[in-house]
């Protein structure tokens, strides 16, 4: 490990930080403004950081933030915090963190990290190209994050965008055994839950034109959205705009959990004396996760799309719905559909992964060359782009899928009617 400075080139370096910070030049560094260097810096939760973060002991007055001998003394107990968490991943005790310190850390913690993954976290850290990170830059990457024990620091790393989120889009989150028994891995779940409902909920309209334009148009009876739109709201109201969106909602949850059972178990499967499981394999996993999920709850699917197409009386609702499917058309009817439905999946999530990490690769290699962390914006126009292509090549097999759901007795008179 190199030398540390002399106290007197620390406390210039400190005091360079706390100008930069100090973006009112009050004299003070309060939470807001540690905030926005957490933000800067590339902090993984500048609200947690800054709040858990800018109360030294010593502090004489924690709402006001802090003068320069405050943040001073900060700094020097979040050096010498830091400096031990170095020590215990520093596991052979050269002064340097390599990959596989990286990756033994997480197997430590229960979770197992490709060598891609390790050096991608290893790249965001690494200033000088020596493929380790050193104390120095250890402490500069890490000096305003509120990190406790190793735990913290492993836990900042796979949730921060330094981990391919690119194959959450169609892989399930992987989740620790400590995160397993603390309860965190359902609050994730249903937080994703939560955010799938509202997003569902606010985008039901268009979800039911489309919907609505898959089964109805034809060379015939050519409809456009304004028409599609004029056609539906004329029917049934304003309203009848959020037609079947309920259950839509409500086969999240269910989706969600089976989904993320079924990889479990899968994933285990698949990897069996191997410590960890390469893209692809994880790719694999997911898709037959996705299937499964699909599967059982598929039912739900077609039930969605008869209550998305029903006229106003046509159902009393949910149950009124699936009894008369039942009672006209047989229990087989649950899954009309199935087959063109799972065949989907599979182009869609190869194509949506591999322009994902085309897009993502592409722009990494063009336009960062000191980070393998390209930030949100760029993940997020990488998301959009692959999402759109695989639904681009999907776009068939569902056509296919929701007018197999639609046949049926009251599909035929609802088309009759809207024609």
């Amino acid at each position: 490990m190199r030398g540390g400075p002399g106290e007197a080139e620390r406390r210039q370096r400190w005091g360079r930080l706390f100008e930069e910070l100090d973006s009112n030049k009050d004299g003070r560094v309060d939470i807001r403004e540690l905030r926005q260097g957490l933000a800067r810096l590339g902090g993984g939760d500048p609200d947690r950081g800054a709040q858990q973060g800018i109360s030294p002991e010593g502090d004489t007055d924690p709402d006001g933030g802090l003068d320069l001998e405050e943040f001073i003394l900060y700094l020097q107990e979040r050096e010498q915090r830091l400096l031990l968490l170095f020590h215990s991943l520093d596991r052979n005790q050269d002064g340097q963190i390599d990959v596989s310190e990286i990756q033994q850390s997480f197997r430590a913690l229960g979770i197992s990290i490709s060598l891609e993954q390790a050096e991608k976290i290893l790249h965001s850290m690494d200033r000088d190209g020596t493929m380790t990170i050193d104390w120095q830059e250890w402490r500069d990457h890490f000096l305003l994050h509120s990190l406790e024990n190793v735990e913290d620091v492993l836990y900042f790393w796979k949730h921060s965008t330094v981990l391919d989120i690119g194959e959450c889009l169609t892989v399930p989150d992987e989740f620790s055994e400590q995160e397993k028994l603390t309860g965190m891995w359902w609050k994730q779940l249903v937080a994703g839950a939560v955010a799938g409902a509202v997003s569902r909920t606010g985008t039901a309209p268009l979800d039911r034109l489309k919907v609505f334009m898959q089964v109805h148009a034809s060379k015939t009876n050519r409809l456009n959205i304004l028409g599609g739109l004029r056609s539906m709201i004329q029917e049934g109201g304003v309203h009848s705009l959020w037609r079947g969106n309920g259950i839509n909602v409500l086969k999240i949850a269910p989706e969600s959990a089976i989904k993320f059972m079924a990889y479990e178990q899968i994933k285990r499967a698949i990897r069996g004396q191997q410590e960890t499981l390469h893209v692809q394999e994880r790719f694999v996993a997911g898709s037959l996760a996705g299937a499964t999920a699909q599967t059982i709850i598929y039912p739900m699917e077609v039930l969605k799309t008869r209550l998305t197409l029903r006229r106003t009386g046509q159902y009393k609702g949910l149950l009124d719905c699936a009894w008369q499917i039942l009672e006209r058309e047989g229990p087989r009817a649950f899954y009309r559909g199935y087959l063109p439905n799972v065949l989907g999946i599979i182009p869609y999530a190869g194509i949506d992964l591999a322009v994902y990490e085309t897009l993502k690769n592409r722009w990494l290699q063009q336009y960062s060359h000191d980070s393998a962390d390209p930030g949100i914006l760029v993940l997020l126009a990488c998301g959009t782009i692959s999402s759109t292509c695989g639904q681009i090549a999907s776009y068939p097999l569902a056509l296919v899928r929701t007018r197999m759901q639609a046949q049926g007795p009251a599909s035929r008179q609802s088309e009759a009617g809207n024609t």
